[in-house]
């Protein structure tokens, strides 16, 4: 008995895994980059001994508009 060869992937399913997989890192690097600007802004709250989260707030906002910025700039990319 011969083995079964594996058959040649359709394309649309190829292309369906590659957009997948792309849009599923940008939602990742979104998390990542958001999260480590309120990580860090939590961190300066506690080093600087502040009342209210002024850091982590202002960090967050600047992680929200470079993830924002990140993800359009990665979408207009023709690939």
């Amino acid at each position: 008995m011969a083995a079964a060869s594996p058959s040649p992937q359709d394309p649309n399913e190829t292309d369906r895994l590659r957009a997948f997989a792309k849009y599923s890192g940008l939602g990742f690097q979104m998390l990542a980059i958001i999260g480590v600007c309120a990580w860090g802004g939590v961190k300066l709250d506690e080093y600087f001994h502040n009342d209210k989260p002024w850091y982590t707030i202002g960090l967050m906002v600047f992680g929200l508009i470079a993830a924002t910025y990140q993800v359009i700039r990665s979408l207009s990319r023709n690939e």
